[in-house]
């Protein structure tokens, strides 16, 4: 299986994966050499300790200049591995969100999952009515042809690091 762990593993044996992106989603992703910092750094994202930030570049131009996203998520069983909101069996997700550019016809966001449900940012955006441009699952075609990919970037992320503690801010810059 050709995937990210599977090459980091031909260079560095124990690599595993911490902190993964959807498959569309370019920026950071988080591997551990032991499972000693597996465990530390995945207790961290378990009890929301980490700080994660996304940008985005959304359909049209949001009224407000920003806001929160409360809505429950859940799978899609029907059209896995789509998700979707459910008021009544969805889990809990919460999304911040800020605009830090609008544009004609669309908007340069950031995005901080507090929660991090499997395509929480993508479909919080299309349910507020600015899905992400380049969703092939959420958005609707015409500003899935606007990109040639999905316009969603990990930028940053802070965690503790596990020998020591000290705070720790990776990043990687926005490319659009």
């Amino acid at each position: 299986q050709d995937c990210l762990e599977t090459r980091a593993r031909f260079h560095f044996r124990t690599a595993t994966t911490v902190h993964r992106l959807d498959r569309a989603t370019s920026g950071l992703f988080l591997m551990t050499l032991n499972r000693q910092a597996q465990r530390h750094i995945g207790l961290q994202f378990e009890k929301r300790q980490t700080v994660k930030t996304y940008k985005a570049v959304v359909a049209g131009n949001p009224i407000e200049e920003s806001g929160t996203i409360e809505l429950p998520l859940r799978t899609d069983w029907y059209c896995r591995p789509k998700q979707m909101v459910d008021t009544c069996l969805g889990r809990p997700a919460l999304t911040l969100w800020k605009i830090l550019d609008r544009r004609e016809n669309n908007s340069l966001v950031e995005l901080k999952p507090v929660t991090g449900r499997t395509h929480q940012l993508r479909v919080h955006m299309a349910a507020i009515g600015h899905p992400i441009v380049g969703d092939e699952f959420y958005a609707p075609a015409e500003f899935i042809n606007e990109s040639r990919r999905l316009m969603l970037h990990a930028e940053s992320l802070e965690i503790r690091h596990p020998s020591g503690g000290d705070r720790l801010r990776l990043y990687d810059p926005c490319p659009f």
